[in-house]
């Protein structure tokens, strides 16, 4: 049963089905309809396009209450540090192949001991006003969610899944395609075969799992394999296919 009290990194772990979208223009009007929509999360790209660190902040201003993950583009410990201290309810991390990758990831995104992140005032801290509880709580309270969406991911999903404090596996499914050299060919059996390795392992270590899919059919196809963190579509699709089915619907009349 959903607990919207409850952080998102708890309903992640719990294996909520958690529904979102992905957030792709720098825009606070978009976050915000799509926030008013009724996603149970919003997923803030900032891996693609022109987003800077600070691109995000009006972002998660603009959602309110619904949290949001943000997606960074690399594994850098400035970009890491710099995207949890504006306050999103966790990250994304892209192109984690390997344990010593994971492990390394988690150490820069939690606070001693039980990694390195450094301390300062910023705006997930209630810019310093809620400090004190804020490195107490964080290391539980935000999510962490790496990418498996290569073929070196799909090798080491064995090692990956047991290091400790990953809340989610993300797969992505068009990544881990181009990755075989089959960029696009998701129904590959080369491709279908490593999402399944890393699918079934997940759920063996009782780890959530997560995806990014363009539209509703394909995020019901993970939903019944078991997928729990779901983003489906994207803010420039949503608003052109709006667009084009009005103007075809007028066209029709």
């Amino acid at each position: 049963m959903s607990d919207l009290k409850l952080p998102l990194a708890e309903r992640i772990r719990k294996g909520e089905l958690l529904l979102g979208t992905v957030i792709s223009i720098q825009s606070a009007e978009m976050t915000e309809v799509l926030a008013l929509s009724g996603f149970d999360w919003l997923f803030i790209d900032a891996e693609h396009g022109g987003f800077a660190p600070n691109d995000a902040l009006p972002l998660l201003q603009a959602a309110g209450t619904c949290p949001c993950l943000i997606r960074v583009p690399a594994h850098d410990e400035v970009w890491l540090k710099k995207a949890l201290d504006i306050g999103p309810a966790g990250i994304v991390v892209p192109q984690v192949n390997s344990a010593d990758e994971a492990q390394k990831i988690i150490d820069l995104c939690r606070y001693p001991p039980a990694g390195t992140r450094g301390m300062g005032v910023s705006r997930a801290s209630q810019y310093g006003l809620n400090l004190g509880d804020y490195i107490k709580t964080a290391n539980t309270n935000t999510a962490i969610v790496l990418q498996a969406e290569h073929k070196d991911a799909a090798a080491n999903i064995e090692d990956i899944v047991k290091v400790e404090g990953i809340d989610a596996i993300l797969v992505g499914p068009f990544d881990m395609s181009a990755s075989f050299g089959k960029p696009g060919q998701v129904a590959d059996p080369e491709v279908v075969a490593a999402i399944d390795t890393v699918t079934q392992t997940c759920q063996k270590a009782g780890l959530a799992l997560g995806t990014a899919v363009a539209g509703a059919d394909d995020a019901r196809t993970y939903i019944e394999k078991g997928y729990s963190l779901v983003s489906a579509g994207v803010d420039s699709l949503h608003l052109i296919n709006s667009a084009k089915q009005t103007l075809a619907g007028m066209r029709s009349n």
